[in-house]
């Protein structure tokens, strides 16, 4: 029952790597989509983000307006660290539970969680294996300016918010270079998944 953790800079190919190692067969488990669900409307996280950051970055519907708060966290890192400090716990009780839940379920399953704060939040956990999706930061700046439409200045903050390219490299177990084509990737994901099938 390996549990693969698996991180990369934004727009790294992370998601690309975990949507491949779902089709074959993993349990993923998103630490975006946690963050996204223990921020709901209504939620005891977000209420302490609103008294902290101010309630401006909740919307009319009473949803997290996450451009705003973005605009606010990402030039500054003690704002961020704040902010930090009030999701990760809720993120990490909510990430152990999908856990025990797929083993539960199935105790043989390959469970990959995929989470791009992983230095920074969660690499003393008891991993199976890390793998790292890697592009050069340029490459990566490129792919958010023109495959999401991000402002320059607002790309390069986001990166620049991320730990450096080398201190998740040197957590790595296993490497996947994402910088080449998207068949590329595949095939290292593949090989990576008959790695772990094999034991």
């Amino acid at each position: 029952m390996p549990l693969i953790a698996l991180t990369g800079g934004i727009a790294s190919g992370k998601s690309t790597i975990a949507r491949r190692l779902e089709e074959h067969g993993a349990v993923v488990i998103d630490a975006d989509q946690i963050v996204r669900d223990v921020q709901a409307p209504g939620s005891a996280v977000l209420q302490e983000i609103a008294a902290t950051f101010g309630t401006d970055v909740i919307d009319a519907s009473g949803a997290l307006d996450r451009a705003a708060l973005g605009e606010r966290v990402f030039s500054d890192q003690d704002a961020l660290a704040r902010l930090n400090g009030i999701v990760h716990p809720a993120v990490r009780v909510e990430s152990q539970r999908r856990m025990d839940a797929a083993f539960s379920d199935d105790a043989s399953a390959v469970v990959v969680y995929d989470v791009p704060l992983l230095v920074e939040a969660r690499v003393d956990d008891p991993w199976d294996m890390i793998v790292v999706a890697h592009a050069p930061a340029e490459e990566r700046l490129c792919r958010l300016i023109e495959l999401r439409g991000m402002e320059p200045h607002a790309a390069q903050d986001r990166i620049n918010a991320q730990v450096s390219d080398d201190k998740r490299l040197a957590i790595a177990d296993v490497v996947i270079d994402t910088a080449g084509t998207m068949e590329q990737t595949y095939q290292q994901t593949d090989a990576l998944w008959k790695q772990l099938e094999a034991g």
